[in-house]
């Protein structure tokens, strides 16, 4: 184990932590931009870290295909080649096992993807996902998974979480432990606790750097993901960083912080960033409307994003009509910055035993929504 994690502080089930890695440290609770194919869409890497971002997450099954891991590689290491000298998660490729289900073969070996790109096929198994990873040299690699899909059977869902399972220890014998550098081992079993538990129990056994939660935030919703989250955080190692894969909106986050899970990423800021939606204190805001036409006021009163510090909401919605790029720069960049804003919010308010306070504010603010002007 070569990830060292401090708890520093515990309110209920939340806490406050610092995840080392050999390219730096990490704040928890900590939200990671998605960097899929070695960039945050619209996005310089020195941009993204100005919002106070201090790990990104590749993809390992893009990064395979497209520039190939050989080449990054060669050209030495992910951080080198796009330059980002902070933490970086790679994902396995497992959930592409789901998403890309109608071009790919599933066996207990591995997966035998056709390339999205160009039909080329690939067989991606444990050990050259870890491969991959390594080359890749990502600070915090995936195991390879298979996430199951939403609904499920208890049957598929049980048969999917054992292969997983065996997954995990082959990703565990392959991995090449090195200070600085992790595994993180993931927990499935759909929405059945006994199946949660039953992984949660073989992945203690095989011994992680950290432990994910996966298979949520797959067409459940809300209400079944807080159930499943109400339990299964607590059944991995209370010494040990927590991640909720693919999560998520702000208000899941903020409801999965309050069940004690440390690590978040999603693409929603930056895929709203390129559909015209912002994220503010009051929820979403479609730039697009009319009646941000004629309004002099920065997207978000207070945030520190260049949108925010100099353009209006009429000039941005010009953006947005005129089809401008800069638009989407803009507006992702403001994502992003109030993603990382409330992360910040959330550590100060565990820090000063204020989270319950900060949660209800949090959700009376969204209940509000964006107000209009007068």
């Amino acid at each position: 184990m070569s990830l060292k994690f401090e708890v520093l502080k515990k309110t209920g089930k939340t806490r406050l932590g610092k995840l080392h890695t050999k390219h730096g440290t990490i704040d928890t609770p900590a939200f990671m931009p998605v960097g899929t194919a070695g960039t945050v869409k619209a996005m310089m890497p020195e941009s993204v870290a100005s919002t106070g971002a201090q790990i990104l997450l590749g993809n390992t099954y893009h990064l395979m295909l497209r520039p190939g891991a050989d080449l990054v590689e060669k050209m030495g290491g992910l951080h080198k080649f796009m330059n980002w000298d902070k933490p970086i998660l790679t994902d396995s490729g497992g959930f592409q096992v789901m998403s890309l289900s109608g071009l790919r073969k599933l066996t207990e070996e591995g997966v035998t993807f056709k390339s999205h790109v160009d039909g080329k096929k690939f067989f991606l198994t444990p050990e050259k996902s870890m491969e991959i990873q390594h080359k890749l040299d990502s600070n915090i690699t995936m195991c390879l998974d298979e996430c199951t899909p939403y609904p499920a059977t208890y049957t598929q869902a049980q048969d999917s979480m054992k292969m997983s399972m065996r997954w995990a220890k082959r990703s565990k014998e392959a991995f090449v432990d090195r200070e600085g550098y992790g595994l993180f081992g993931i927990q499935q079993g759909n929405v059945f606790e006994d199946l949660r538990q039953e992984s949660a129990d073989k992945l203690r056994e095989i011994g992680f750097d950290g432990y994910a939660i996966g298979g949520l935030a797959v067409g459940e919703g809300q209400e079944e993901m807080f159930k499943v989250l109400d339990y299964a955080p607590s059944m991995l190692p209370e010494d040990k960083p927590r991640y909720l894969m693919g999560v998520g909106r702000p208000d899941d986050i903020v409801g999965a912080v309050l069940r004690g899970v440390d690590m978040f990423d999603c693409v929603m800021p930056t895929r709203s960033g390129r559909t015209a939606q912002a994220f503010t204190k009051y929820g979403t805001v479609n730039i697009r409307n009319a009646r941000h036409r004629e309004d002099h006021r920065p997207l978000a009163e207070g945030c520190s994003c260049p949108l925010c510090q100099n353009y209006s909401r009429a000039y941005l919605h010009h953006l947005q009509k005129c089809n401008e790029v800069l638009a989407i720069m803009l507006l992702t960049w403001h994502n992003i910055q109030y993603y990382q804003d409330l992360m910040k919010g959330l550590r100060n308010a565990i820090q000063e035993d204020k989270l319950q306070a900060f949660a209800d504010e949090f959700y009376a603010n969204q209940a509000k929504g964006d107000i209009d002007p007068l």
